[in-house]
């Protein structure tokens, strides 16, 4: 984001705070698609993505007064998606250990739709034929692993700025990622064989 588009971000932002809907409205309207494509890589289906997407959204205007200045309000934002994507996987853990009727399988369009926007070197890999396999080997990470391998390979933050959005130091996140893209290759490896070292 340039100077000139973080200036105007942060006066969105502060009026937001003195309680203009509009302005923080129109922050919706910057952020809005990242924070839903970031719900989806975490959770693999829309249904609960769009619900994290609100549940966000809400959160934010309702604590945005606690949004200092220290970091971009981006960050801020996905420090709170990502918070309640994480939530949002465990209670759909706990539903899928109670009920034996939770089927909710993603459908490989809505997948490409979700991620259509990334032009990260991973963008080779995704195919409609292979989606949903990328997926199921996700599913296979742990919530953090997950976390950290969404922010790096599908939104492209780097190592710093993920460790700052989830509160992690540094050599964590390099740790995560690090058996997050084992983890990927292992389940891969059958679709991708010697092609799978991107992701790591």
């Amino acid at each position: 984001m340039s100077k000139n588009n973080k200036h105007i971000e942060f006066e969105l932002v502060a009026r937001a705070q003195a309680g203009d809907g509009s302005a923080f409205e129109e922050l919706v309207k910057i952020h809005d698609r990242q924070v839903l494509n970031l719900a989806y890589s975490m959770l693999g289906n829309l249904a609960d993505a769009q619900d994290v997407y609100q549940e966000t959204f809400l959160r934010a205007w309702k604590s945005i007064a606690s949004f200092r200045f220290q970091s971009s309000f981006k960050t801020w934002l996905l420090r709170i998606a990502v918070n309640q994507s994480l939530t949002a996987r465990k209670r759909k853990k706990l539903r899928s250990f109670l009920s034996l009727n939770d089927t909710s399988p993603a459908a490989a369009d809505v997948i490409e739709k979700a991620l259509k926007d990334s032009s990260s070197a991973t963008d080779a890999l995704f195919s409609t034929e292979t989606l949903q396999q990328i997926n199921a080997a996700m599913e296979r990470l742990s919530a953090k692993e997950r976390a950290v391998f969404t922010l790096k390979h599908f939104q492209e933050f780097k190592i710093r700025d993920i460790s700052e959005m989830l509160g992690y130091a540094e050599g964590t996140v390099k740790n995560l990622l690090f058996r997050a893209g084992r983890k990927m290759q292992k389940a891969l490896k059958s679709y991708y064989k010697d092609d799978v070292h991107v992701l790591q």
